[in-house]
């Protein structure tokens, strides 16, 4: 799998990396033997970079994960993860809260340090705190050695200025904004966050199977006339004989600006296709007629956080 540089944090990521959101069951119901071998199917295809948190799952994901890494040298893979949200409405982003979840994750995950460490989806708290409390209490802990790198996730994009203009972070995620559809942060982020040397990382390159084959879930939140497009596109790769979901990928991995690109599965098979589609070539001509059906509904997306100003 071919690498790239996490911004300035002396990290080398895999431009595929393994989302473990799955094996917290937060889509569907997951067996045992799923959700070990997704993670040993991960690794053995070269997703190196594993990206959790406590709430997926509300635990269950990191708790997996360490019984899948036991045994696995710690050198041969990176781990992810996050803190401040435990629930869908339970959040706490406080100094005290910041060392227990550290502690508690290292403790489900076996490990002695984590590669990264995000606060995760800020834009559903005051974000001043993140700002003035908890990144302050991330980086006494970098020093202590629990952890490599620290950032924060989310959705709306005004969140990446307003917290990098008065906060020093090593790296960033954001989701479903660099994909077929909706290429917001790259437009109107990436560039802004290269200047800074910080670095990208991207998750939901299907957009939650808005660019699939399958069903759309009845929690999807994306507009109406954006889930006819991605029908329309997904019925022209069919077409071709690809699936939309390979574009997809293909697309998001091809952005020499973006370290690394989180997709998550508890079905082994889907990873092992995944690594396949990333070492084969774009096609160019079947991204452009997608790109082109897109185009009326570009950039559409939902909003999301406390101000509902993405």
């Amino acid at each position: 799998m071919q690498t790239r540089p996490l911004g300035t944090t002396g990290l080398e990521v895999p431009i595929l990396a393994f989302g473990a959101s799955s094996l917290g069951q937060e889509f569907r119901a997951v067996t045992l033997d799923e959700a070990l071998g997704s993670v040993t199917a991960a690794l053995d295809c070269g997703l190196t970079l594993i990206d959790t948190s406590p709430f997926y799952g509300r635990g269950m994901s990191e708790v997996l994960l360490g019984i899948a890494l036991k045994g696995v040298p710690r050198d041969d893979y990176l781990l992810c993860s996050k803190l401040g949200r435990y629930t869908l409405e339970h959040f706490d982003f406080s100094a005290r809260r910041v060392a227990e979840s550290v502690d508690v994750s290292l403790h489900r995950l076996g490990t002695d340090h984590l590669d990264i460490i995000l606060c995760h989806d800020i834009e559903f708290v005051p974000m001043q705190q993140i700002v003035d409390e908890t990144l302050p209490a991330l980086r006494r802990i970098q020093q202590s050695g629990k952890v490599r790198s620290i950032g924060f996730s989310g959705y709306p994009q005004k969140i990446f200025r307003f917290i990098c203009d008065q906060a020093d972070v090593d790296c960033v995620l954001n989701y479903n904004q660099y994909t077929l559809q909706n290429t917001r942060f790259a437009d109107e982020t990436i560039p802004f966050l290269a200047a800074k040397g910080i670095g990208v990382m991207n998750a939901g390159p299907f957009s939650a199977r808005l660019l699939t084959d399958a069903p759309l879930p009845a929690w999807l939140k994306e507009p109406e006339e954006v889930k006819a497009a991605a029908r329309q596109a997904a019925e022209l790769c069919r077409s071709r004989g690809t699936p939309l979901a390979k574009l997809a990928l293909q697309f998001a991995l091809a952005n020499p600006a973006i370290a690394t690109t989180v997709a998550g599965s508890a079905n082994p098979r889907n990873i092992r296709d995944w690594a396949s589609w990333a070492a084969e070539p774009l096609d160019p001509e079947l991204l452009r007629d997608v790109q082109a059906i897109f185009a009326p509904v570009k950039n559409l997306g939902h909003l999301e956080g406390l101000a509902c100003n993405n």
